[in-house]
């Protein structure tokens, strides 16, 4: 039985509502003009501006050595915290409370955060944004590894403990070698949300080290330099290829997964 037709408009319509303004956004970003709005010939030229201004420099280096920090500590704590949650609890009061950064809203977050480093008297710099970072992302990493988890063999890590290995041992030879594709996949999610995330960092920066999503609200207020439109066509890029390598990661751990089963 064929299907009408008119059920994939509004599947096409979500589509380019979605992706008409990235698409439009991309192609300006090769414009040879010096408008940001009418398109008058290809250019890599505002690609070169990039490099030759030193305020965007800046924040891309402050926004890697953040996004690098928290997701190295987003990371660690995300997986422990998944593998607690999975093999030693069973509480489904900790499960909601780990996954809360996940779904409690940016601006929640970011005030609660800068009132607690002005709690205990922390200055605000690059550090205070990586640890408000990786506790964002870690609720994230914990998704991802947890669901790894669940298709793990519990029964080799039995087989283990019962062959006279500790805890520790069991977990470095057996369990972290399974979850390998979850925590690569999870640490490439934590880095794309550190890469792009504004409201956290604006709350909880120092005035002197801002980071690239900063570095471009600072370049809006006034109107859309052109520049904007190349480096937003670069965090894209970035960003896409991350996410899709975290899909990719994962698809194969599942494979093995059904492989071992």
């Amino acid at each position: 039985m064929r299907r009408p037709r008119l059920l994939y408009v509004p599947f096409w319509a979500t589509f380019v509502f979605l992706y008409l303004p990235i698409v439009v956004l991309v192609a300006m970003s090769f414009n040879a003009g010096e408008s940001a709005y009418t398109f008058e010939g290809f250019s890599l030229k505002w690609y070169g501006a990039l490099v030759e201004d030193e305020q965007v420099m800046t924040g891309l280096v402050n926004t890697l050595i953040v996004a690098v920090g928290s997701t190295v500590l987003a990371t660690v704590l995300g997986t422990l915290l998944a593998v607690g949650l999975a093999r030693y609890t069973r509480s489904k009061l900790l499960d909601a409370l780990a996954l809360m950064p996940a779904v409690l809203p940016d601006l929640v977050i970011a005030i609660g955060l800068l009132l607690f480093f002005v709690m205990v008297k922390q200055t605000l710099g690059l550090h205070s944004v990586i640890l408000s970072h990786a506790l964002f992302s870690m609720a994230f990493v914990a998704a991802v590894v947890r669901t790894r988890l669940t298709g793990a063999d519990t029964s080799l890590e039995e087989a283990s403990r019962d062959l006279g290995a500790g805890p520790l041992a069991t977990f470095l030879r057996i369990t972290l070698p399974q979850l390998t594709p979850g925590i690569v996949a999870g640490a490439l999610l934590a880095f794309t949300l550190s890469l792009d995330e504004f409201v956290i960092a604006f709350f909880t920066i120092g005035a002197a080290d801002p980071t690239l999503p900063i570095v471009i609200y600072s370049m809006i207020r006034f109107g859309v330099d052109p520049k904007i439109n190349a480096l937003a066509a670069i965090l894209l890029l970035v960003s896409f290829t991350a996410v899709i390598a975290g899909q990719r990661l994962t698809r194969i751990g599942e494979r093995g997964s059904r492989a071992q089963d």
